[in-house]
């Protein structure tokens, strides 16, 4: 009776994951056709942030000054 009584639990727990598996797999399979019908009609994702003069500058001095460092480093100087 034990022996059967656990046959029957492991075939009900196999059962029930098996549905948690399937019903994600259909989640995700939902989210990547949304997803592609997105792409497909062509309507942009996130707007990009628009910038200005200054912030242009400010990221310019930036990537100057990391070139410098890196031609220090290149050139075996400490600053």
């Amino acid at each position: 009776m034990t022996q059967e009584l656990t046959t029957i639990a492991l075939a009900a727990f196999a059962l029930a994951g098996t549905a948690i598996l399937i019903a994600a797999s259909l989640k995700a399979w939902r989210e990547w056709l949304d997803l592609k019908r997105l792409e497909l009609s062509g309507v942009p994702g996130r707007p990009r942030e628009a910038r200005g003069p200054a912030a242009d500058r400010i990221e310019m001095a930036d990537l100057k000054e990391r070139i410098r460092k890196l031609e220090t480093l290149a050139a075996c100087i400490d600053p």
